[in-house]
C-alpha cells in the first residue's frame, strides 16, 4: 500500500505560502510579508443550480451587473446555467479580459441568496481585510500579473487563467496597517473624485454653452449690437431654403466592396468627422479607383459633407472642407454639396448646420428604421435657414471660431485635470501597497503572525 502523505507542519506551509525574495515584485517594509495569492484564499467553490428553486429571488454578480454597482435582482427560472455560491466580504476578480480594471467586493444587505457568475474568480478570507485586497489587486502591478498568463486572442476573448492568478504575490501588512492603508485610501479618494466631479460638471457645461451660444448666433441675438453700430437692419434676414443657394448637389458618396480597399486614393467616411471638423487626415483609409471615379467624387475646398445615413443620434452631423492635403473621395453615406458664396459663406452654413436649429432641419424629414434612419438630397434643399447679409455672416462667423478655439482651450485643460486625477489614482495605490502612504507602524508584530493565524484555519 502506498505511504500516506505527511501534512506539512505550520512552518513547512508557511514557507510554502512566502515569496521568495528574488520573486518579489518591490520592496515593503520588514513587518510586511509577500505571500501566494492561493496560499491565503480560503474560497472553497461551491456551485448553486437557481433554477432548481425557481421562485426564489437571488443577488446575482454578473459582469454587466458591475456598471451599476449593484448585483442583479432575478428569480431562480430566469437564470440559466449554474452559478458560484458567494458570500459577504468575497473579493471578485473578473478573468474576462483583464485589461479592463474590474474587481467587486460583496455586500450582504439582504437576505436574498448570494450568487456569482463563472467570469469571477472569487477571493475569501476573513482575516484579510477585504477592502485592502480589493484595492491591491486593482494597483498597476498585480493588473501587469493578470494580464501575464491569458488565454484567448484578444477583447472579450480574453481571460486571465484562475490556476496562475492563485500563484501571484501580494504584499501582506498586519491587519491593523491593512485597515489603515483602506481608510487613508478611501480618504484620498473621496477628494480626488469631488474634485473630478466638479471638474466633470465644468466639462458637461461646455455642450450647453456652445449650444446656447449658436442659438444667439442664428437668431441674430449675437449680433444684434453689431447690426446697429453698422446700420444694417433687424429686418435684413431673409428666410430662404438651402436648396435655393445650392450651386452644385447634394450628391451622394461612393460605395466600394472592402476589396477595393487598402492603397490608391483617399475617402472620407462618416467616422472621420466630428462636430463640423474633419480629424485625422492622415489616417483615412485608401482605395483604388478608376478616373472615372475620382473625377465624379473628388471633393473640392469649401464643399459641406452631410451624413445622410445612421442613427438619429448621428443623422445629419456634417463637416467644412477646409483643407485637401491630395485627391479625396467621400463614402456612399455621405452626401457633399457647395454653395453660392456671393449669397452664404460656407463656414456660416456649416456652423448652422451643426447647431442644434441646423440638426432639426435636417432631420425634420428623416425616415427612420430600426436601427438607422436617413436623409435624402430634397431633405437636404428643404432645410430652411434665416440668411442674414454677407458681412453679418462673417462677423457671426468670427465671433463662434473666437469662442470655440476658447472653449476647445478649456476643454482641453479640463481633460488633462481629468486624466491628472485617474493618473493621481494609481500613484495613491501604488505607494499604498510599498507602504509609502505613512500609515505603516514599524512597532507592530510582523505579518508573519497574521499569516500564521491564516494557515492555522486549514
Amino acid at each position: 500500500m502506498p505511504k500516506k502523505k505527511t501534512a506539512l507542519t505550520i512552518e513547512e506551509r508557511l514557507q510554502q505560502a512566502l515569496v521568495p525574495a528574488e520573486e518579489q515584485p518591490y520592496e515593503v517594509p520588514e513587518n510586511w510579508v509577500w505571500v501566494r495569492l492561493g496560499e491565503v484564499n480560503k474560497y472553497i467553490s461551491k456551485s448553486v443550480n437557481p433554477i432548481s428553486e425557481p421562485d426564489k429571488i437571488f443577488e446575482l454578480y454578473s459582469v454587466p451587473s458591475m456598471a451599476d454597482n449593484y448585483p442583479e435582482i432575478i428569480v431562480g427560472s430566469d437564470i440559466g446555467s449554474s452559478k458560484q455560491s458567494v458570500c459577504k466580504d468575497d473579493v471578485l476578480l473578473c478573468k474576462i479580459n483583464p485589461r479592463i480594471n474590474r474587481v467587486w467586493k460583496v455586500s450582504q444587505f439582504t437576505d436574498n441568496e448570494l450568487i456569482a457568475s463563472s467570469e469571477w474568480i472569487i477571493i475569501r478570507n476573513n482575516h484579510i481585510d477585504a477592502n485592502y485586497l480589493r484595492y491591491c489587486f486593482q494597483s498597476k502591478y498585480f493588473r501587469e500579473f493578470m494580464l501575464s498568463n491569458v488565454s484567448g486572442v484578444g477583447g472579450s476573448l480574453m481571460r486571465a487563467q484562475p490556476k496562475y492568478v492563485q500563484t501571484y504575490p501580494i504584499p501582506l501588512p498586519p491587519l491593523s496597517e491593512q485597515q489603515r492603508i483602506v481608510e487613508r485610501i478611501e480618504e484620498l479618494f473621496a477628494k480626488l473624485d469631488e474634485a473630478k466631479e466638479r471638474l466633470q460638471e465644468v466639462a458637461d457645461s461646455f455642450a450647453v454653452r456652445k449650444a446656447a451660444f449658436l442659438h444667439k448666433a442664428f437668431t441674430g441675438e449675437l449680433t444684434k449690437q453689431w447690426r446697429r453700430e453698422n446700420g444694417v437692419s433687424d429686418e435684413s434676414w431673409e428666410e430662404s431654403n438651402l436648396g435655393s443657394f445650392i450651386a452644385c448637389g447634394p450628391q451622394n458618396g461612393l460605395y466600394k466592396p472592402k476589396s477595393s480597399y487598402g492603397d490608391g486614393i483617399r475617402i472620407i467616411r462618416i467616422d472621420a468627422f466630428y462636430d463640423g471638423v474633419i480629424e485625422q487626415w492622415d489616417e483615412l483609409k485608401r482605395l483604388r479607383l478608376d478616373e472615372n471615379e475620382i473625377e465624379c467624387y473628388s471633393l473640392n475646398l469649401n464643399d459641406i459633407l452631410i451624413n445622410r445615413v445612421n442613427s438619429m443620434q448621428y443623422l445629419g452631423k456634417s463637416a467644412l472642407v477646409r483643407e485637401l492635403k491630395d485627391i479625396c473621395v467621400f463614402e456612399s453615406n455621405i452626401m457633399r454639396l457647395s454653395v453660392d458664396e456671393s449669397r452664404i459663406y460656407p463656414e456660416f452654413l456649416s456652423s448652422f448646420l451643426n447647431s442644434q436649429m441646423g440638426l432639426n432641419e435636417l432631420r425634420k424629414n428623416a425616415k427612420q428604421a430600426v436601427n438607422q434612419a436617413s436623409i435624402n438630397q430634397q431633405d437636404i434643399k428643404n432645410v430652411i435657414i434665416n440668411l442674414p447679409t454677407l458681412p453679418e455672416q462673417h462677423e457671426i462667423v468670427r465671433l463662434i471660431d473666437d469662442l470655440l478655439a476658447r472653449e476647445r482651450k478649456a476643454q482641453q485643460a479640463t481633460e488633462q485635470a481629468l486624466a491628472s486625477i485617474d493618473l493621481m489614482k494609481k500613484s495613491i495605490l501604488a505607494r499604498a501597497f510599498r507602504g509609502e502612504l505613512g500609515t505603516n507602524k514599524a512597532s507592530e508584530a510582523s505579518a508573519l503572525e497574521l499569516l500564521r493565524q491564516v494557515l492555522a484555519e486549514n
